[in-house]
């Protein structure tokens, strides 16, 4: 039985602490928060679990096995280092921390400790993402060509975070899970309405092999909710809806090829294919319930982590080229460079 600490009960720590309490061979122990009107919610739904309003007393609990972060970005560096120094295994809220200097930092402490470490990125456990995984391991896609998203809505604004590091970070995290290849360059630009905040609104692009490309528009201030994805291919295409309550994922047997008449290289010849549309069927399991139970696998070594740490930090890699890159109005950043130059 793991038994698990939770740092952080605001927003996302509720959702953490119910999904291990109920998951197969785990139980949450020790809960800590800053905030005594917090701790006492989980008190009074949680009465065994012990509560502190001092996080190292739970590191420090020999009655912890695994320290699950959920607090600011800002700390997740120092939180997740005095964990595993306690020889505590570390799972982290996204995105893993606040800079590639405090990833680097987290991954080489749990791998220098043989610990397992992982990051909270929910959306790789989740039944439709996880379908759009099987479709291009399967190459039912053929070639990849173009990943389009709009992730949108009207708040929540973040005080310590650009709208990058706190809506982006989900299509950077897909990406990662989805693709073997990894972006080889990145450019964005964003803007700020609100004086003294971050980025409420932005574009990135992300440069990857073999021309394919992904664009990722990101927006607090807009009027609906959309969480909409294009997934293009030399052979399909899919319509992911996040929102939709069925068929959230849709493949198209649409597409066009081009050839060029060997006697004329003036003449192209554009063919269009539309054929069926298709709506696989998605696992409807709680993507944090299938990954807290991975989680618990992993610190018993019977799986390796699906987004682990190194994974975690290239996706805050990316998120800082990209910060960056919005600094310089959109100038592409070289992200072989930045993995290099780490």
């Amino acid at each position: 039985m793991l038994r698990v600490g939770v740092i952080g009960y605001g927003y996302w720590g509720p959702n953490l602490v119910r999904n291990f309490t109920e998951a197969s061979n785990a139980c949450v122990t020790w809960v800590a928060d800053p905030r005594a009107e917090r701790l006492a919610l989980v008190a009074s739904r949680y009465p065994s679990v012990k509560t502190t309003l001092d996080p190292d007393e739970l590191v420090c609990s020999p009655e912890v096995d695994a320290v699950v972060i959920a607090t600011p970005v800002a700390t997740h560096c120092d939180l997740a280092l005095r964990a595993l120094a306690s020889g505590k295994h570390v799972l982290v809220e996204k995105p893993l921390a606040h800079s590639t200097e405090a990833g680097r930092r987290i991954v080489d402490e749990a791998a220098r400790r043989g610990l397992t470490l992982m990051v909270d990125h929910t959306f790789p456990y989740t039944g439709a993402v996880r379908k759009i995984k099987q479709l291009v391991d399967e190459g039912r896609l053929g070639d990849f060509y173009y990943y389009d998203s709009v992730r949108v809505n009207l708040g929540l604004f973040q005080r310590d975070v650009s709208v990058v590091w706190d809506l982006a970070v989900h299509d950077l995290a897909i990406l990662e899970y989805l693709l073997p290849q990894k972006p080889l360059a990145v450019s964005a630009t964003g803007v700020n309405h609100v004086s003294g905040q971050y980025e409420n609104i932005a574009y990135l692009t992300l440069f990857y092999p073999d021309s394919a490309i992904a664009h990722v528009h990101v927006n607090w201030l807009a009027p609906v909710k959309l969480r909409q994805t294009l997934i293009g291919g030399s052979k399909n295409m899919i319509v992911y809806d996040d929102l939709q309550p069925a068929e959230k994922v849709k493949v198209y047997d649409k597409g066009v090829t081009m050839e060029t008449d060997p006697a004329s290289i003036y003449e192209l010849r554009v063919g269009y294919r539309a054929g069926d549309m298709w709506a696989p069927k998605i696992d409807g399991r709680e993507a944090l319930r299938l990954l807290a139970e991975h989680f618990v696998r992993c610190v018993q070594g019977t799986e390796e982590p699906l987004t682990g740490g190194e994974a975690g930090l290239r996706v805050v890699q990316t998120m800082e080229a990209a910060t960056r890159s919005m600094a310089m109005r959109g100038t592409v950043v070289d992200l072989n460079q930045e993995r290099s130059g780490e």
